[in-house]
């Protein structure tokens, strides 16, 4: 008859050990408990794939020769869904062991014959409760550090944050652009077919392409007729300090792409690299397109938001120059078929 036996300890590590054979569990059990450990006995191999499933344990020691499966196949099942589990394998005679490349495979950390003399099999136990240990110290380590990056991310993003909304508080007339033009942004990407990370890197890309604006002066800025060709250059500065400011933080990295060349032009005119066609970064022509629609369909000081018929002509027009040609289609398929999920961004960001 299948049982399974279990001793209370005091260390706190845990021990399976898997045999059909009673007296070989009640042995090891009564040998391992004077070092202190918890130990589970279980006779019937497939009750200890489920007990492991259902139950945290930091070693497993394993017979070889069992029925109804054999402790390789035990092993093989349990590491379809636990990678971390410390498994010695426990053999009547080495030349019954698996072959090495199973053991290897397999993630088997050691193997011995068993005996009367259990002092090999504890001085292995030792060994591996020692590496479990390490390993234990490592991943706590780098939760700690994992919870320190976040906060100290989350602290940067909000700093990011009081700088962009210290932009648009300047103009009354580009508040709330950067989130029309991260939702439009998005929006086109799930047209696209986009996966959720890609989706993720538009939003943040698009709440942040205009931040090097912090850098340029109010009277350029605000100013409400035509610039300089000396205004002009010195606005076309922007995406250059924003890549700057946000270069120091890694978890800008994947939008610092977009913020650099959310002003290039499909046909190698635009800035700062005049950079053309499938040259320049996708995400930042998803943007570029994004950008200017928001753009064209914002009030501003020296004029009116133009008519969507005009905006849908504009951007027809400057496929394949101003615009990728592919992208374009896309969107003005939006724009055309699907204007309602438009029309609720803009509702959301009222200009």
């Amino acid at each position: 008859m299948r049982k399974r036996v279990q001793n209370g300890s005091a260390n706190g590590y845990k021990i399976m050990i898997v045999d059909d054979e009673t007296g070989i569990i009640d042995s090891l059990s009564v040998f391992l408990k004077k070092s202190g450990y918890e130990l589970t006995g279980v006779t019937d191999p497939l009750e200890a794939i489920e007990l492991v499933k259902k139950e945290h344990f930091d070693l497993m020691l394993l017979d070889f020769l069992m029925t109804p499966i054999h402790g390789d196949k035990v092993v093989e099942e349990i590491r379809k869904f636990n990678k971390e589990l410390y498994i010695l394998l426990l053999t009547g005679h080495k030349d019954l062991a698996p072959p090495l490349e199973t053991i290897k495979r397999l993630d088997i950390q050691g193997y011995c014959e068993k005996s009367d003399k259990f002092d090999q099999i504890l001085l292995l136990v030792e060994s591996g409760i020692k590496a479990v240990s390490q390993m234990n110290l490592i991943k706590d380590i780098n939760e700690e550090l994992k919870e320190t990056n976040e906060k100290l991310e989350q602290a940067y993003m909000e700093s990011i944050e009081t700088l962009r909304y210290t932009v648009e508080a300047k103009d009354p007339y580009t508040r709330g652009h950067s989130d029309r033009v991260a939702e439009y942004s998005v929006l086109i990407g799930k047209y696209l077919g986009l996966s959720e990370e890609d989706l993720r890197t538009l939003r943040i890309g698009g709440l942040f392409h205009d931040i090097g604006k912090i850098g340029i002066p109010d009277s350029i800025l605000l100013k409400p007729g035509k610039l300089t060709d000396d205004e002009y250059s010195e606005i076309k500065n922007h995406p250059a300090i924003g890549t700057h400011i946000l270069s120091n933080a890694t978890i800008f990295k994947d939008i610092l792409p977009i913020v650099k060349h959310h002003h290039e032009r499909y046909d190698g005119f635009g800035y700062p690299g005049k950079l053309k066609g499938e040259n320049i970064p996708y995400f930042a022509r998803i943007a570029a397109l994004a950008d200017t629609f928001d753009a064209m369909t914002s009030k501003r000081s020296y004029r009116d938001s133009l008519p969507l018929d005009v905006v849908i002509a504009e951007i027809e027009k400057n496929k394949g120059t101003q615009f990728d040609p592919k992208l374009a289609d896309v969107f003005l398929d939006i724009l055309n078929n699907h204007y309602n999920e438009i029309d609720e961004i803009k509702q959301k960001y009222i200009a």
